[in-house]
């Protein structure tokens, strides 16, 4: 079943390559809509089979490079199905915001089903080659994404160095990946395999090396600082739905690699610079905030509050490895955490990113003092945006308080001068965002000169129903969070006890 889900999207991508281009463009995206749902039903139904207790689950195991100890290795447990479920729910948002798509659309939905398809692959993926091939087709599909429907010279521009950042980091985590092939006995990349051998223990310099290379790799596409540069002009020049996806589900591949991967496979190294690990974190927490408060660019803003967000993950990923001054059950509260929070901020983020493309359609901008006094103009778009603002700066109700309470506490014990440096960053996030709705929506109305003598439009369902459902979700994680916890925290435990190997 778990290969059906993976492989669905590429499927149906396929024939729609493969028939004459009979249908509309609008048929093409319903086509679109009815893949994401499909898919996402069939999630649901794993999910409700799936016993958290259980570990690995839905595993199939296919022998595939066998000479190189390779193969094709899928499973889920409480860490990937969060993030394999948040993959189809956001996918079919994008899909039913895309309906108004008119811009080669053929293949602008077959690249979407194609980069559905390398998600949800890398989610499920077992086995370290197979991870790295999902890994670089996400690099592909999102720079023709934006390449070919961003904001011309600029988004070609954005996307090759998107691309080139971002498959120098693939690099680097492949170096890492042979480094541990090298290392295991007998030789395979298989991580379950790895991970009950842990064959990088005691290997100390070496052991350095590998999770250098594999950090590196993962952090360029989290992204922390300083592998951060590529991330705001790809989101700013990228179309509203690539950007949802960019910032909802890619950077989630690197943050789900150090819980995944660095973590359970190297913690005697992951022990030893669980520090510089906490520093990135709590650095990118607060330089990101920062430098958001300062944009004039609605969509550049919130591209660098990414970089916030992220910061959290990393930061509490970082306290699970310190094992002074803590106990297991506040590294598995910050494990917990740092999941709790890539959902919440892919679902809330891709939201917010979609209402900037609402705004870019009426406006041609997203500069900030370009308008003013929306709310009396576009009432549903001001309070939707209000509303996903609110829930980005972590208010209590929705996910974000959930996940950040969790990271927080999680992480005091141990790394509270950290912590506390890194609660700044909910200040900042709540002042870069009440300026930017006191700018927009407030005051004596102003539109941009490009907008018709007409005035602008408000939200349409199109618009309405993927961006309200995805905050709808959020404010459910944030109210009756334990059916989401109840399946994280079991993996999350597990992490924890393999950290402290």
């Amino acid at each position: 079943m778990l290969s059906v889900i993976t492989f669905l999207p590429l499927l149906v991508c396929a024939l729609l390559l493969l028939l004459p281009r009979a249908l509309s463009d609008r048929a093409y995206v319903r086509v679109w809509i009815v893949t994401a749902a499909v898919d996402l039903a069939l999630v649901v139904a794993l999910w409700t089979g799936f016993d958290p207790g259980e570990g690995m689950q839905y595993q199939q195991r296919v022998r595939w490079i066998p000479g190189a100890g390779v193969g094709y290795h899928v499973g889920v447990d409480g860490l990937s199905l969060p993030l394999v479920a948040l993959t189809c729910l956001l996918f079919l948002a994008v899909a039913v915001y895309s309906l108004k798509e008119r811009q080669r659309v053929r293949s602008y939905v077959c690249l979407f089903l194609f980069l559905q398809t390398v998600s949800l692959g890398l989610f499920v993926a077992q086995d370290l080659i197979l991870f790295f091939v999902f890994f670089d087709l996400s690099i592909v599909g999102m720079f023709f994404v934006i390449a070919g429907w961003g904001h011309g010279e600029r988004g070609r521009a954005a996307a090759l160095k998107f691309f080139l950042y971002t498959f120098i980091g693939s690099l680097a985590l492949l170096l890492g990946f042979i480094g541990l092939y090298l290392a295991a006995e007998p030789h395979t990349f298989d991580l379950v395999d790895l991970t009950r051998a842990n064959p990088l223990a005691g290997r100390g310099a070496y052991a350095g090396l590998v999770l250098l290379a594999i950090g590196v790799g993962l952090a360029i596409k989290t992204p922390t600082v300083p592998f951060h540069t590529w991330l705001p002009p790809a989101h700013t020049d990228a179309p509203a739905a690539g950007s949802a996806i960019l910032a909802g589900i890619l950077l989630k591949m690197g943050a789900y690699g150090f819980v995944r991967i660095a973590m359970p496979l190297l913690p005697g190294s992951w022990r030893q610079y669980a520090l510089v690990i906490v520093v990135v974190g709590a650095v990118s927490v607060v330089y990101g905030a920062l430098v958001a408060l300062a944009q004039t660019d609605f969509k550049r803003m919130i591209a660098y509050t990414s970089v916030n967000h992220m910061g959290y993950v990393v930061l509490a990923v970082g306290a699970a490895g310190t094992l002074a001054g803590t106990d297991a059950q506040a590294r598995s509260l910050a494990v917990t955490g740092a999941v709790t929070q890539m959902v919440s901020h892919g679902l809330i983020t891709g939201a917010l990113f979609l209402l900037s493309g609402v705004l870019y359609d009426r406006g041609r901008t997203y500069a900030i003092d370009a308008y003013s006094g929306l709310a009396a103009h576009t009432p549903r778009f001001a309070g939707v945006t209000a509303v996903a603002a609110f829930a980005s700066l972590g208010i209590p109700g929705f996910s974000g308080f959930i996940a950040e309470f969790q990271i927080f506490t999680g992480s005091l014990a141990s790394r509270t001068v950290a912590t506390a440096i890194a609660l700044t960053g909910i200040l900042l996030t709540a002042a870069l965002f009440l300026r930017a709705l006191r700018s927009m929506f407030l005051g004596v109305p102003r539109l941009p000169q490009s907008i018709p003598t007409g005035g602008i439009s408000d939200l349409e369902r199109t618009e309405t129903v993927p961006t309200v459902t995805l905050l709808a979700v959020a404010l459910v994680i944030g109210v009756v969070p334990r059916w989401l916890l109840d399946v994280i925290e079991p993996a999350s435990r597990t992490v924890i006890e393999l950290v402290a190997r």
